[in-house]
């Protein structure tokens, strides 16, 4: 009768959920990655499985160009009439130019429209909501009309949406500039009605160690809004930075076919001191109503890694592998690409039974679109291991990359280095590059593998699955988390092949690529 958080783990922050009949859909933030926007179906709020990306075409979203931690910030998910929308927010330079636009879909599996770009429609995390007269209305976030009164200072903003012409119409609206002033960044608005009450929950004071949730309530949805005096509704900022878990906020609300209520949000596991790996990931906890206001966790008032689990029908999904044999026609939901491809990267039939990289002269440490695959890191201790067909001829270089962003990862390669076949590690740490180990090794086909105990990394290379050289260990993984990083996303690990900036015909062929926890 209990269940276990995160209920997605790994880098799916920014939460948003609705419920259609029996089914709940959840899609999460993708920012530089794709396909964007990973949609995922459950039954009982607990287990989700992955059914596709909203935003897998070229046509939909180009991010070529775009900086690490911008693209596709928080989404949200509704239903109306038998449609599905999904509006979000495309940041689209370092200096933070952002559009925000919708797509629709009949199946929430695909395939979604192309996007309807809302223009003069400022600020991020913009959601929708449908009112029960027909008329359905936009809001986001901006900076107040008469200037902050603080750094990071906005407010919640609404206008009216027309479906039918796909822009904003009607005089725009403050709503809303939060609970708890000089906190900051009033964000990933979300609104609702019950009671006869409008209800609109936002998110305060940012993505960090004060992040929050907090609400108000007005009888009509132009406000004025009455705000909850038990705000902030949840945070664990009062937890401290040793808690493990940390950073809860961006809420969204779902009520079940049964009545209960629950929240869902984003937190965070740090270890090895406060370094966030593994970014931030979906939570689920429990809420009830006291004098038309919510309680979230009522009796703990903190999220915790088990807990009771919802009154719905248990409804487990098929386990995925933990390896990938390449033996399908198209890549696993799981995997991801840095950038909208421009061109081939990768070919599944070329050699049947393996995923091909090609030695493109793309680097990862470059804003560009690298001949890499990837998937989220999901646990505090894991091991990944491959097996790889590949020579090199004179610049390529084939293996396993952990990446944070273009400035922090680890390439553990295969490569010519000082005049002979190496398997070579190379630290990226804040631009600067260091090969840290390096062993002769000349044999075509090899095995690659790294194990992390926590932020303790060790790399190794074989002849065999039994067969295992240490070629470096001790090494320090803090370098992978946001808080040596910056920015707003998880590690991610996976294969990769380059040229390095010459021209080459070579390839790298993977027969098979492995993750698994080893806590």
């Amino acid at each position: 009768m209990t269940f276990n958080n995160p209920v997605i783990p790994g880098f799916y922050p920014d939460p948003s959920v609705c419920r259609v009949g029996d089914d709940y859909y959840l899609v999460a933030s993708t920012f530089e990655y794709y396909p964007g926007v990973p949609i995922f179906t459950s039954k009982d709020l607990v287990h989700w499985q992955q059914i596709g990306h909203v935003l897998d075409r070229p046509s939909q979203l180009n991010l070529q160009g775009v900086p690490c931690s911008k693209g596709i910030y928080a989404a949200t998910i509704r239903y109306h009439e038998g449609l599905f929308y999904v509006v979000t927010t495309f940041v689209e330079s370092k200096e933070g130019k952002r559009r925000n636009f919708y797509v629709t879909a009949e199946d929430p599996a695909g395939s979604w429209s192309e996007p309807i770009w809302l223009e003069d429609a400022p600020g991020i995390d913009p959601s929708l909501f449908f009112d029960d007269d027909g008329k359905v209305y936009y809001t986001g976030n901006r900076p107040p009309p008469a200037g902050p009164e603080y750094p990071k200072h906005v407010e919640i903003w609404m206008q009216e949406l027309d479906l039918e012409k796909q822009q904003l119409v009607g005089e725009r609206v403050s709503l809303w500039d939060g609970a708890l002033k000089q906190i900051h960044a009033q964000e990933g608005p979300r609104q609702f009605k019950r009671n006869g009450y409008y209800y609109l929950m936002i998110a305060e004071g940012g993505t960090g160690f004060t992040h929050s949730v907090t609400i108000a309530r007005s009888q009509t949805i132009e406000g004025p809004y009455e705000v909850c005096k038990h705000n902030p509704i949840l945070t664990h900022r009062h937890l401290g930075s040793s808690h493990p878990i940390t950073n809860v906020g961006h809420g969204e609300l779902v009520e079940t076919q049964t009545g209960e209520w629950w929240m869902f949000c984003l937190g965070s596991r740090p270890y090895g001191g406060y370094y966030r790996n593994l970014g931030r990931e979906t939570f689920l906890a429990p809420v009830v109503w006291e004098n038309d206001w919510p309680v979230v966790c009522p009796g703990q008032g903190k999220i915790e890694f088990v807990m009771k689990r919802p009154q719905l029908a248990v409804k487990r999904w098929d386990s995925i592998p933990a390896c990938d044999h390449f033996s399908g026609p198209q890549l696993r939901d799981e995997w991801m690409m840095i950038r909208t491809p421009n061109e081939t990267s990768y070919s599944l039939t070329e050699r049947p039974g393996y995923l091909r990289l090609y030695a493109r002269n793309e680097r990862i440490s470059e804003a560009v679109h690298p001949s890499f695959i990837g998937r989220r890191q999901q646990h505090q201790s894991f091991a990944v291991a491959t097996k790889i067909d590949f020579k090199p001829k004179h610049t390529e270089e084939a293996g396993i990359v952990l990446f944070q962003d273009t400035d922090h990862h680890y390439r553990f390669v295969k490569r010519w280095q000082d005049g002979e076949e190496k398997v070579c590690l190379f630290q990226r740490d804040r631009g600067v590059e260091t090969m840290i180990a390096a062993q002769h090794f000349s044999e075509q086909i090899f095995y690659l593998k790294v194990e992390a105990h926590g932020q303790e990394y060790r790399f190794s290379v074989g002849f065999g699955t039994e067969q295992w050289i240490t070629v470096a260990e001790k090494v320090d993984g803090r370098i992978l988390s946001i808080d040596h990083a910056g920015g707003f996303t998880g590690a991610v690990i996976g294969i990769y092949c380059s040229s390095n900036g010459d021209s080459s015909n070579q390839t790298a062929d993977f027969e098979w690529f492995e993750y698994q926890s080893i806590e």
